[in-house]
């Protein structure tokens, strides 16, 4: 894996996807991810923008993607608790329970190459698709590159 490359193209990815009014995403997050590593190692975080979280703020996203327990289980992101709504074969979307916007807010989670990419969005259906356009254009970057 070329951290560089990865860096340099999370770099890109985000000035254009990632923060102010009328990008798709407002923060995102780069998780390494090993499925079958060992339970008791923290997520590390490769890249962030727009969220400052620590490794031990993901625990237990981390642990409920291993579970796959999709359906009938809720996560959380920052002070969100979500509730997935949509499953596919490599990625998921997800609702925010306890969000205090009109329109909602929501998640697209994909794995992607050797990592978990959260992409987060306000609003509800063209903003779900916007954001799923966007976490899809930079898996389709670090994939492609076989980094």
């Amino acid at each position: 894996m070329d951290w560089g490359l990865v860096h340099k193209a999370w770099e890109k990815w985000a000035s254009a996807s990632v923060g102010s009014s009328g990008q798709p995403l407002k923060a995102a997050l780069l998780i390494n991810y090993e499925p079958g590593g060992p339970s008791r190692l923290l997520p590390i975080i490769a890249e962030q923008e727009g969220l400052k979280l620590a490794p031990p703020d993901l625990t237990q996203f981390v642990a409920f993607v291993k579970r796959k327990q999709f359906q009938s289980e809720t996560f959380f992101v920052a002070d969100s608790e979500y509730l997935v709504t949509s499953i596919h074969e490599s990625w998921f979307s997800a609702r925010s329970m306890n969000s205090s916007k009109p329109a909602g807010e929501g998640a697209i989670v994909m794995q992607a190459a050797a990592f978990l990419l959260i992409g987060l969005y306000d609003g509800s259906v063209d903003s779900a698709s916007r954001a799923m356009l966007a976490v899809d254009q930079f898996a389709w970057q670090i994939g492609r590159r076989n980094l």
